[in-house]
């Protein structure tokens, strides 16, 4: 019988990841010729979700719980989970009832022809300012981890388990769920599902969290940055260089009394001096994490486990 891996990363679920499991749990026990399974994973969240994910283990065998040491951030929290999948398939989703678990089967059934399927939001309930940060990570996506333009990447999707299988070979913190997805397959498509309002409470996405995962994405996956840097120096320079040549020929031929331009030369020096902070601070990223790597920075630290077939109180790094 083959068997679905549901993976639901948990922040500030608590009244909402029940009504969740309960919508998977009708929609799967609907095909008969599937086993499933349920990893809940609470990435340290403030409020009592763990509590509720305890008690969800409880009440059913096929629901696994994971309690993460420290808030480690969406991805590492999918990585954590995705450490515990058995089956055959695996979907994940978000735990605020915007993914429509009762048209999973509608990615699935896709993956007898594509290895990774995405769901895509005709119209999406977010606020406008997460819609427009989506837009700027797609078009950043498309550049710099190659993404192919017609392909909407969403938190919703599912794959084949080989997939994952892959993905769980990257080793090092700072994980970015859509650009290890991508590099495993190039058969992927879009699936078209209702996209839905929260059920309550808001994203948890700040613009610095945005930032930040977008720094991730692309400083992980891509040397691009760093080009842009090089070609940014080198085009400062010619412009430095023609603008001093210019300076020469005014001052020698075209106008001799003309007095030197103190306002024009703190500008030139605020310019390429904020250039070269720039480039720094991006040359900077990179070594950074370069070392956090080295030290063997962990993705995730689980707490303890609940559900049938763990051990309480497991370490997984």
């Amino acid at each position: 019988m083959p068997k679905i891996s549901f993976v639901i990363p948990c922040y500030r679920s608590q009244n909402t990841i029940g009504t969740v499991v309960d919508e998977i749990v009708s929609t799967v026990t609907k095909r008969a010729e599937y086993d499933y399974e349920i990893i809940l994973v609470n990435d340290s969240s403030p409020d009592g979700v763990f509590g509720t994910i305890t008690e969800l283990a409880q009440n059913n065998p096929h629901i696994t719980g994971i309690d993460l040491a420290s808030n480690f951030g969406q991805h590492s929290a999918i990585m954590a989970g995705f450490g515990y999948v058995t089956g055959d398939v695996v979907v994940c989703l978000d735990d605020d009832g915007q993914t429509p678990a009762n048209e999973m089967f509608s990615l699935i059934d896709k993956l007898g022809e594509f290895d990774l399927v995405f769901a895509e939001y005709k119209n999406k309930q977010h606020s406008g300012f997460r819609n427009f940060g989506s837009k700027i990570n797609d078009k950043m996506a498309q550049w710099l981890i190659n993404k192919p333009k017609e392909l909407k990447i969403m938190s919703y999707f599912a794959c084949k388990r080989f997939v994952i299988d892959e993905v769980l070979r990257y080793p090092n913190p700072f994980p970015y769920i859509s650009g290890l997805l991508l590099r495993v397959t190039n058969k992927v498509t879009n699936v078209e599902v209702q996209h839905r309002e929260r059920l309550e409470g808001e994203s948890g996405y700040s613009f610095g969290k945005l930032l930040l995962l977008w720094v991730n994405g692309f400083t992980s996956f891509s040397v691009k940055p760093l080009r842009i840097a090089t070609f940014m120096g080198v085009f400062t320079a010619i412009i430095g260089f023609l603008y001093g040549l210019y300076i020469i020929i005014n001052k020698l031929i075209i106008n001799p009394a003309a007095p030197l331009g103190y306002s024009s030369t703190m500008a030139v020096m605020l310019f390429v001096g904020g250039m070269l902070m720039l480039m720094l601070g991006m040359i900077g990223e990179y070594v950074g994490r370069i070392y956090i790597s080295i030290n063997r920075s962990p993705q995730y630290v689980v707490r303890r486990t609940v559900g049938r077939g763990v051990k309480q109180d497991e370490e997984k790094v």
